[in-house]
């Protein structure tokens, strides 16, 4: 088996579709499986796959446990030398498996590696990280970049090239690809984040195994960005934020900054709050 491409899905059932679609329209002769793990979804998307696409392998949950959770759910089950985890709100092209896994092949070094992410209108998508510090992290929580966006122009990496590969700190979790040979171990996903800085929390991993993370062009795919996000009120999200945050610097920072952060969240959820209530738009990207 060349590739396992997972995908965690919650109530996106025509995204989803799209992007099963054009799995099977994949051109270069791999061999793929594809789960699909849905998050107990109340739009019918299970009943669509097991119609539609009867070669996916469904794991059906009865509740939402989360990106990192689901994940692992299918990792555990998936027999590809590849692993690609893989929003449902994505749409590759046909070249996108194949140019990536070639790509991965000839780069033996990279056990990690996201690939051009654009738009709808083809529009390059800027998802290089560099990993969190407290200060963009706090300058987040207190939505100074919704006032002053420059502050997080190092977090964000706005001055790096999408034309050329490098070695990066992290890429987003969208469209992660893992070279699970080179890993030598089960890619899990640690299940105490439930949204958000999973993947950064897998990338500094790699890091610290002494291995390495890429971002390369070699291949394009299609982000719709964030279509479950959107169901979800703004608080609700802010907290899952919140608590995967103050898990990632648990985890990896000193016990300063995990405090700083903690008690920095009452005041960020009541600015999250006001903007709610005031109707606030913003076009800080974070």
């Amino acid at each position: 088996m060349d590739l396992s491409i997972i995908i965690v899905s919650w109530n996106v059932k025509d995204r989803l579709r799209e992007n099963l679609k054009s799995l099977w329209q994949s051109e270069g002769g791999l061999n793929f499986e594809v789960f699909v793990v849905d998050n107990n979804s109340a739009d019918g998307s299970v009943e669509m796959v097991k119609k539609e696409f009867p070669q996916v392998k469904l794991i059906s949950n009865q509740e939402n446990l989360g990106f990192a959770k689901a994940n692992n759910q299918a990792i555990r089950k998936a027999q590809g030398d590849f692993i690609l985890l893989l929003n449902p709100d994505m749409k590759v092209m046909s070249d996108t498996l194949s140019n990536m896994i070639n790509w991965m092949r000839k780069n033996k070094q990279v056990r990690v590696a996201g690939c051009h992410l654009i738009d709808e209108r083809g529009k390059t998508i800027r998802q290089v990280r560099q990993f969190p510090t407290i200060w963009d992290q706090l300058a987040i929580v207190l939505k100074i970049p919704h006032i002053f966006p420059a502050v997080l122009n190092k977090y964000l990496r706005v001055d790096f090239d999408y034309s050329q590969p490098a070695k990066v700190d992290s890429i987003r979790g969208g469209f992660m690809m893992i070279n699970v040979g080179a890993i030598h171990e089960l890619p899990l996903l640690d299940e105490q984040y439930f949204l958000w800085f999973e993947e950064v929390d897998f990338c500094r991993r790699v890091y610290k195994a002494g291995r390495e993370v890429w971002y390369t062009p070699a291949a394009k795919c299609v982000d719709y960005v964030g279509q479950s996000f959107e169901q979800v009120p703004r608080l609700k999200t802010q907290r899952y934020f919140r608590d995967s945050q103050l898990a990632y610097f648990e985890k990896w920072h000193s016990v300063w900054q995990y405090w700083l952060l903690k008690l920095a969240w009452p005041l960020g959820l009541f600015i999250a709050w006001l903007g709610d209530k005031l109707n606030l738009k913003s076009e800080a990207k974070t």
